[in-house]
C-alpha cells in the first residue's frame, strides 16, 4: 500500500483551490465589551470597537460577514440604522431608499417604549470583496430624520444598579474558498 502526500494541489490555471471550494479558510472576529453611546446624525459614524480585519487568501474567495449588536436608542428614534461597511463602502443595504435612511439594519431598543432597553440584533452577509490585500469590515450608525442617542451594549439609562444591565456586540468574518 502506498500513500501520496501533498501539501498543495495546483491545477493548470494556477488555482490552488481544488478539493477546497466552500471550506473556511479562516475565522476572525472582534468581540466589544465595553459600552458606546453617541448621537446618530445624517453622517455615517464607525461604532467604536466593531471592526474586524480579514486578509483574503484568493481573490474569487468569498467572506461571510456575521455581526450581533445590542443596543437601545432614545424615545426620538427616528431613522436610526446600523450600516455594514467594507473599507470605505457601505454594502448590504437596500438601493430603492429615496430619501429614507439606507441601512443594513433598524437600530431599535425594546420595552414599553420600544427604545430604552438594549436589544440584540444582527445580521449574516456573503461578501466577494475581489482582493487579496487585507479587508476591514466595520458597523456603523447613521440617523438621516434627526439627532437621536444610540447606546451599544447598554440600555438608554445607565444607572450602576441590578435593574440595568451590559452586553456584548461581535463582528465575525469567514474567508470561504469559491
Amino acid at each position: 500500500m502506498s500513500t501520496l502526500k501533498v501539501n498543495n494541489i495546483t491545477n493548470t490555471s494556477g488555482n490552488p483551490d481544488i478539493g477546497n471550494v466552500g471550506k473556511i479558510l479562516q475565522i476572525q472576529s472582534t468581540t466589544k465589551t465595553d459600552s458606546y453611546s453617541a448621537t446618530s446624525t445624517s453622517t455615517a459614524t464607525d461604532i467604536t470597537g466593531l471592526s474586524v480585519n480579514i486578509t483574503p487568501t484568493g481573490a474569487s474567495h468569498k467572506v461571510l460577514v456575521l455581526f450581533n449588536v445590542s443596543m437601545a436608542v432614545d424615545s426620538n428614534f427616528g431613522g436610526q440604522g446600523i450600516i455594514l461597511v467594507r473599507n470605505s463602502t457601505q454594502i448590504c443595504m437596500a438601493t430603492d431608499f429615496g430619501s429614507r435612511t439606507p441601512s443594513t439594519i433598524k437600530a431599535i431598543g425594546g420595552g414599553a417604549s420600544s427604545t430604552y432597553y438594549a436589544v440584540s440584533h444582527g445580521q449574516n452577509f456573503l461578501d466577494s470583496p475581489n482582493t487579496t490585500n487585507q479587508v476591514t469590515y466595520k458597523l456603523q450608525h447613521i440617523d438621516a430624520s434627526t439627532n437621536n442617542g444610540i447606546y451599544i451594549n447598554r440600555e438608554y439609562y445607565s444607572g450602576d444598579s441590578a435593574g440595568y444591565g451590559r452586553y456584548t456586540s461581535s463582528i465575525t468574518v469567514f474567508e470561504l474558498a469559491a
